[in-house]
Order: structure tokens, then C-alpha cells, then sequence
């Protein structure tokens, strides 16, 4: 998990634009919104936008960014297993 990458998406975009560039990399392989650009193969870049457009969600419900990066992680946790 690139937590840069996913910080600063989340400050620079709203869920709705990242959802934008989900939807075009679905699409087309890639995401076309200014800024949006980023590397690795599909898989990856789904992944990395779908990490940003939730603490994004997490922002605005009123999260600090580093609360909403420790949520995202412990949502990730959860699923994997890990954690109950």
C-alpha cells in the first residue's frame, strides 16, 4: 500500500473524481483526469484509487487524514482476517 499515493489523492480529489477515475480505468485501462495519472498495472491503480476515494469519505465524515489512513487499515485488516 503506497500511503503517499494515497494521501495525496485524497487531499486532491473528491470521492465523486476518484470514483470518475475508477470508472475510467475500468474502461479504458486508465484514468484520464488531470492528475489522476498513476503507475503499475491495472490491478493496481483500482486499488490505489479505491484506498484514496475511501479515506476521502472518511475526511469528510470529519476524520483527520492520519484517523482516516488507521481506519482504511484496519478496514483492510478486517477483511484479510487479521483482526475481528
Amino acid at each position: 500500500m503506497n500511503i503517499k499515493e494515497i494521501k495525496e489523492l485524497a487531499k486532491k480529489f473528491t470521492p465523486e473524481q476518484l470514483e470518475m477515475c475508477i470508472d475510467q480505468t475500468l474502461k479504458i485501462g486508465h484514468p484520464t483526469l488531470e492528475g489522476c495519472e498513476l503507475s503499475g498495472n491495472v490491478m493496481e491503480i483500482l486499488n490505489t484509487l479505491a484506498k484514496a476515494e475511501t479515506v476521502r469519505e472518511l475526511m469528510e465524515q470529519g476524520m483527520t487524514e492520519v484517523e482516516a489512513i488507521r481506519e482504511l487499515a484496519r478496514r483492510i485488516r478486517r477483511v484479510q482476517g487479521v483482526e475481528k
